[in-house]
């Protein structure tokens, strides 16, 4: 027989929980913001377009909500000129306008593949994180700008507690969209839908230093107001680093480290694999296509051959959450050059 048998490929859906424990409360939110997200950790897995009605859903839920608080909060500013709270409605109205963009790349993303877009369309999804970044530092400059144009000319601040009232309803409001939106972000695979709920929560608690500057005002320092505004626009400024780095890395086919180490334990363990020469992994949307190449006997009939790069497929689509795609070829021991023999 030849001593490298055809490709073995295999193309499945795959249903697996992976569930990690996640701290809570004030101390785990702040923690998010500090070290915004991980994308490449697994917590659980739907079927593609199932993923995506839930994608769908959790972007109108945050557009309805966060218009209405940056709605609300824009009648406030007017009333009272905090320009503290104008630079967190800004915030509040560009977080609801990154849902028009996500709404459209989850529509996309049902749309099967064609003999053009022969994976499909779930690049969309990461075309929407980069206008997210961009509606991040576009709310950033605005607020910063208007901070120090305060700052330099501070008007007065009137009906403080209105400010303060409205910067709870912010954070209430910001903070009900961002873990509704981390969560099934994180549930379907979604880099932008977390981003976008990393921004939120970023929101939230912009809210709560409008809060503060208000309170300042009222003990008699005018320029809190203005300050908190710059403050706001740096916090601002500290989310779009991360989301940034985020987003790129998925434009650039990054994955966590430890799913190819993960790959490769699962295959190397496969009875009959001998070598583990090659392991690739991308996510297209908020799902991931994997290919593998292994080494087996030469000796192996066809059939023999086939079976271990079934298994081998098997092994690895079980140890690996939203893996829609794994390709495995089988190639002639002999064959395999500068391979990597891995201990079991």
């Amino acid at each position: 027989m030849p001593s490298s048998p055809p490709d073995q490929d295999h193309d499945h859906q795959h249903d697996h929980a992976h569930h990690h424990e996640r701290a809570h409360g004030l101390r785990g939110r702040l923690a998010e913001l500090a070290r915004p997200h991980s994308h490449d950790a697994a917590d659980s897995v739907d079927e593609a377009l199932v993923s995506n009605a839930r994608g769908i859903r959790a972007v109108k839920v945050g557009l309805v909500v966060l218009g209405a608080t940056a709605l609300a909060q824009g009648v406030l500013v007017a009333l009272t000129g905090s320009v503290a709270l104008l630079s967190d409605t800004i915030h509040n109205a560009s977080d609801a306008l990154t849902a028009l963009p996500l709404w459209v790349a989850f529509v996309l993303a049902r749309r099967p593949p064609s003999r053009r877009y022969t994976y499909g369309y779930g690049r969309a999804e990461d075309l929407a994180g980069v206008f997210i970044v961009v509606m991040i530092a576009a709310s950033a400059l605005v607020a910063g700008y208007e901070s120090v144009r305060r700052l330099l000319d501070p008007p007065p601040v009137q009906h403080g507690w209105v400010v303060v009232a409205a910067g709870l309803v912010g954070f209430a409001g910001n903070e009900l969209v961002a873990g509704y939106r981390i969560r099934v972000g994180r549930e379907i695979g979604s880099a932008a839908l977390v981003a976008d709920g990393v921004h939120a929560r970023t929101d939230g608690f912009t809210s709560l230093a409008v809060v503060a500057g208000a309170l300042g005002v009222l003990a008699g320092f005018p320029l809190a107001d203005p300050v908190v505004g710059i403050l706001i626009a740096v916090a601002i400024l500290v989310v779009l680093r991360g989301a940034a780095r985020d987003v790129w890395r998925r434009l650039m086919d990054a994955v966590d480290g430890e799913l190819v180490d993960s790959a490769e334990r699962a295959l190397v363990d496969t009875p009959g694999v001998a070598v583990v020469e090659d392991v690739r992994l991308r996510w297209i949307g908020h799902r991931l296509h994997g290919e593998a190449t292994v080494a087996a006997d030469p000796s192996l009939d066809l059939a023999s051959a086939g079976r271990i790069g079934e298994s081998a497929a098997t092994r690895w689509r079980a140890g690996t959450a939203k893996l829609a795609d794994a390709r495995v070829r089988v190639i002639g021991r002999e064959d395999v050059t500068g391979s990597r023999d891995r201990a079991t």
